[in-house]
């Protein structure tokens, strides 16, 4: 795979991948040993790897987990019980191997790169930070655009540049993860304002707000829509919606998902806030999602509606709203099981085993 620079107008402009494999595919999964269908959901995922590859034997090389890392203006207004300062502390326990991003990543061998997009926080030098923050935090979209256009569009090829660099070392398959106290409330936003779903459908407990913070973060964040009656509505612009209401992480990733889809590799998609990163990314692009394998449904307040209307089948159900990237880790063994059997499993003729006969009836 040979590795660019794709300027913005590129990173827009993503084709879909060609369906001339797709009746070899299907004959391919059918004739290893097994009955037809019996490895469920492993072969329509397998199905999909060949697509995007365009190849029966398809390598899901150096599997990578991008977790990206910024902190959110409109926490100020008391939407988390959390303080700021979490962000940063966070940022250090992944630097430390410490969170359960690392632990997942380490048991299965997944690549881990932390990419500062924004923290109001200095980090010393780590191998396994990227250091590029966008400024120190965005605005309070209470009261301003979380973003200028210009710091979004440095965002959109931060995320872009670090896709292409991890492509360009060989790798295959990629997920990206988040860290950001306030970020659910800017997932919330740009999800009610790019799908014209009531705020309540779209509004969750984040990081365990109780009742009365949900009520408080709700009619927060209804003041903050109100505030930008404009932006989204009607016939929304998608980057002009996430400049208003997204965080310098959830910019990065669609930056990411763009340039992962244009180099054509396996995007794995976690919860909450990096499906809202899609969502924007999509808006963009619709092509990007040919290229997406759901990891699992969240159990944020939203997550299952923003799956239903990208009309995304998820292959987990566990639970998590933890967000670090953790679901999309957890799927990433299952997703190199299915391109291995296409890979590697025999055939009946091959294996010397007899078929189903076929039947009159």
């Amino acid at each position: 795979m040979n590795a660019f620079s794709p300027s913005l107008a590129e990173l827009f402009d993503i084709a879909a991948p060609a369906a001339a494999m797709d009746t070899s595919l299907r004959h391919a999964i059918d004739i290893k040993t097994k009955p037809p269908g019996s490895l469920g959901t492993l072969e329509r995922v397998a199905h999909q790897v060949g697509r995007i590859q365009q190849s029966a034997t398809p390598d899901l090389a150096r599997p990578t987990m991008l977790v990206f890392a910024g902190d959110h203006g409109i926490v100020a207004a008391g939407v988390s019980p959390y303080p700021q300062a979490v962000t940063a502390q966070m940022v250090h326990n992944f630097l430390r191997g410490g969170a359960a991003i690392n632990v997942f990543c380490r048991t299965h061998g997944i690549g881990l790169e932390v990419v500062n997009a924004g923290v109001a926080a200095d980090f010393p030098s780590h191998a396994s930070l990227v250091d590029i923050p966008v400024a120190r935090g965005t605005q309070n979209f209470l009261e301003a655009p979380a973003m200028t256009r210009e710091q979004l569009e440095t965002a959109l090829a931060g995320g872009a540049a670090r896709v292409v660099a991890h492509a360009s070392l060989g790798t295959r398959m990629i997920g990206f993860g988040e860290m950001g106290i306030g970020n659910t409330s800017s997932a919330a936003c740009l999800m009610q304002r790019l799908t014209g779903l009531p705020l309540a459908a779209c509004v969750g407990r984040g990081t365990g707000v109780d009742d009365a913070g949900l009520v408080r973060k709700t009619a927060i964040l209804e003041r903050a829509l109100a505030a930008h009656p404009h932006v989204g509505n009607g016939m929304p612009d998608p980057l002009e919606t996430l400049a208003t209401f997204g965080g310098f992480e959830i910019a990065m990733m669609t930056g990411a998902y763009l340039a992962a889809a244009k180099l054509g590799l396996v995007i794995v998609v976690d919860g909450f806030i990096s499906t809202s990163a899609l969502l924007v990314a999509a808006r963009v692009s619709p092509a990007v999602l040919d290229y997406c394998v759901f990891a699992h449904a969240s159990d944020e307040t939203g997550h299952r509606a923003m799956l239903e209307i990208l009309t995304a089948t998820p292959l987990l159900q566990l639970g998590l709203r933890l967000g670090e990237g953790t679901g999309a880790a957890l799927a990433m063994p299952l997703i190199q099981a299915a391109a291995a059997f296409l890979r590697e499993m025999a055939t009946f003729e091959g294996a010397g085993v007899s078929e189903r006969e076929a039947s009159d009836q």
